[in-house]
């Protein structure tokens, strides 16, 4: 007999150890390319090797999502196992992934339910960990699958950009904004917003300023919505994570807290430094 459903992402998701030891979860990784050589993104390159490779690269390096023919692969052997799949993938804004994921599992003649989760991330970790949720409340899967996509209005995210210089090599960044930004010593916030585009929303002028920003994001967010979880995710800068966490619970005593590191598939983009702050503005039936 099979089971009901596989749950699918992909490697710029911030994968949880409930997420790596779940039966039923499948992570396709990304591709980072330095030059000739192809790394499949935490499975060839670990991020202390990444921060190492970013910081000697003479070539800037390039990231590509899965084939469809990867995602056939997987989806040919789920079928054997599974009635069908919810893929959860990054932005389609941002990285086509999730058309990779679409086509594969049309190729495969498998049933799949695609979520466009418009983030990156915890944001595409919390909607998995809702929709296990909602799986067990006895939800069939393409209800699951459309409430998720309802709720990512819910995701709220504000991003201090470590390294101007791969934001723009990476084709995120224009020109004026790379050269004005370095010429201020500006540090840029950016947002990935609830179309799923990477935008500039403000900027200061030190680091010390910037993470007052995150904690004044986090500190109304909980004054006008009662929100009291939140994720920190980091780009090789655990101090500071700490300290922005302390700051935060200066606020919210009782916040539950994440801490964790950016998938490197991300680093590639942001830069060592950068620093996400992340959480749901959700209704109190969610928590």
């Amino acid at each position: 007999m099979k089971k009901p459903l596989a749950w699918i992402t992909d490697s710029m998701g911030f994968i949880t150890e409930e997420l790596k030891e779940h039966p039923d979860v499948y992570v396709v990784p990304l591709n980072i390319h330095f030059g000739q050589e192809t790394f499949e993104d935490a499975v060839d390159l670990t991020s202390e090797e990444l921060y190492d490779r970013l910081r000697g690269a003479e070539e800037f390096p390039k990231t590509s999502q899965p084939s469809a023919g990867k995602f056939a692969e997987l989806y040919n052997r789920l079928k054997e196992e599974y009635e069908c799949a919810i893929a959860v993938h990054g932005s389609s804004r941002l990285s086509g992934t999730l058309a990779s994921s679409v086509a594969g599992a049309e190729m495969a003649d498998f049933p799949l339910y695609a979520v466009d989760s418009l983030a990156l991330s915890y944001g595409m970790t919390g909607l998995i960990e809702r929709g296990f949720y909602l799986q067990e409340q006895g939800l069939v899967p393409e209800k699951i699958a459309a409430q998720l996509q309802n709720e990512t209005v819910d995701f709220r995210n504000f991003i201090t950009i470590g390294n101007l210089s791969q934001l723009y090599k990476g084709g995120r960044m224009n020109g004026v904004q790379y050269y004005l930004g370095s010429l201020l010593k500006v540090k840029p916030i950016v947002q990935i917003t609830e179309e799923g585009e990477l935008a500039p929303i403000d900027k200061v002028r030190s680091q010390k300023k910037a993470m007052q920003y995150l904690v004044d994001r986090a500190t109304e967010s909980y004054r006008e919505h009662g929100s009291s979880k939140f994720q920190i995710l980091h780009a090789n800068v655990i101090a500071e994570a700490v300290e922005l966490r302390e700051e935060i619970l200066k606020v919210v005593p009782h916040a539950h807290i994440l801490i964790g590191e950016l998938s490197t598939v991300l680093v590639v983009h942001a830069g060592e430094g950068t620093i996400a702050l992340l959480w749901r503005s959700e209704p109190a039936i969610y928590k």
